[in-house]
């Protein structure tokens, strides 16, 4: 199978990269090779490659100067899949995408099933459904994968700033009133290769035969992934600190969303249920065991 992966330098992409290897032939590219902003240049490389799977991690990810910058935004997050799906169809491909919990406005109680309706409150939001909505209504077979709090051991991202912090500051005024599930990213590629394998081995094809669209239609579709159990930012970063490889440990201070305003509006609420992805594919960690394993490693 060929596989063409966006967004590689990107904390997922570069994951996805390592997991997706024995799969297919990976040609994995940056903004380099293929920017979800030239919708041209989008269509030219799949044309070019010709995959069997378009696996899509890359994204506009500035939530805050997204509402600045919406075009912008709506065009990577929106258009480019929405391309990419059109391209797909002429060569058969499937497609595996990735969405976000700021889908919903986070004022339901419980953990968000993919049965409730979006309601996102920001650009970044709003770009990431349309995305999700140009997939589901091209009609071809994909997964699409809505996760959450994303972090990693490089580049831009809550883990790493908090570490940084931690060395510069002597308190840490931390959001306490936000709850959600901190994912490693790591966790997303490995969770997304156990899908990709159950989806060829319950269709019994080899590497380089044609996708079986039957079993992508039954067991394709949208799904939730992201760690088990929910935190607040200030509980995620308490964890942080107490890793031992954080040597410095600054006060730590519980603050409200209100004393900390930004330009996009945050879901209090961003607990995605992941029991569909669970029972379909394979079992997930909790947040705190994952970001243990993360800090490990550094």
């Amino acid at each position: 199978m060929k596989i063409l992966l966006t967004g590689r330098s990107g904390q997922v992409g570069y994951e996805l990269q390592r997991t997706l290897q024995g799969l297919g032939q990976v040609i994995a590219l940056d903004r380099s090779h293929m920017d979800l902003s030239d919708l041209n240049q989008v269509r030219t490389v799949i044309r070019e490659v010709k995959p069997q799977l378009i696996v899509n991690p890359a994204a506009y990810t500035a939530v805050d100067l997204a509402e600045s910058e919406s075009e912008l935004a709506m065009r990577i997050n929106a258009q480019a899949p929405e391309v990419m799906t059109q391209e797909a169809r002429k060569l058969g491909a499937a497609m595996i995408h990735y969405s976000t919990d700021y889908v919903f406005d986070g004022s339901q109680a419980d953990s968000y099933t993919e049965d409730d309706l979006p309601n996102p409150q920001s650009v970044y939001g709003r770009s990431k459904l349309a995305g999700e909505q140009a997939i589901q209504a091209a009609g071809i077979p994909h997964l699409i994968l809505r996760t959450s709090w994303v972090y990693g051991a490089r580049g831009k991202n809550f883990l790493l700033t908090v570490r940084r912090l931690a060395q510069e500051r002597d308190e840490l005024r931390i959001v306490a009133d936000q709850f959600g599930a901190p994912t490693w990213c790591r966790t997303i590629a490995e969770a997304t290769a156990h899908a990709l394998i159950q989806m060829q081995r319950y269709s019994g094809t080899q590497p380089d035969a044609e996708l079986d669209h039957e079993v992508w239609q039954s067991r394709g579709g949208l799904y939730h992934l992201t760690a088990q159990g929910r935190t607040s930012w200030h509980g995620l970063t308490q964890a942080i600190l107490e890793h031992p490889s954080v040597t410095k440990k600054p006060r730590l201070t519980a603050i409200g969303t209100q004393d900390y305003p930004l330009p996009a509006k945050r879901p209090a609420n961003s607990s995605l249920s992941c029991e569909h992805f669970m029972q379909t594919f394979c079992g997930l960690p909790g947040w705190d065991e994952a970001l243990k394993l993360c800090q490990d490693g550094m």
